[in-house]
């Protein structure tokens, strides 16, 4: 399980932030995870409690958002959903695609009080 390694380097970056802008509290820490990125949401909230353990952010909120996996068929030009659509083309059946989101990880907002 990677997440724990990536919530410490998450709690890391807001930490910084914390200190930088002399905040004392952070209301909500705000992750964006794309639907086929290696990260898996649910270990995201169960490492965060043991990451933010000590510090200013252990009584923070961790909120994900889930970001759809798109594609854009190369025959067509229709955006699709990849997952909805088993990465084939639903108006030309074509299965040749270029994922245009879904494999992203980003640290989206901290939300102090």
């Amino acid at each position: 399980m990677h997440e724990l390694g990536i919530m410490y380097h998450i709690v890391e970056q807001v930490l910084r932030v914390v200190e930088t802008n002399q905040l004392s509290e952070v209301e909500a820490i705000v992750l964006q995870v794309g639907e086929l990125s290696s990260v898996v949401p649910r270990y995201l909230h169960a490492c965060f409690p043991a990451a933010a353990d000590g510090t200013v952010l252990e009584n923070s909120k961790l909120e994900i958002e889930i970001l759809p996996a798109n594609g854009i068929c190369q025959g067509c030009g229709k955006v699709y959903s990849l997952r909805e659509h088993e990465r084939v083309c639903p108006a030309c059946r074509s299965e040749e695609f270029e994922r245009i989101s879904g494999g992203e990880f980003y640290l989206k907002e901290i939300r102090a009080c």
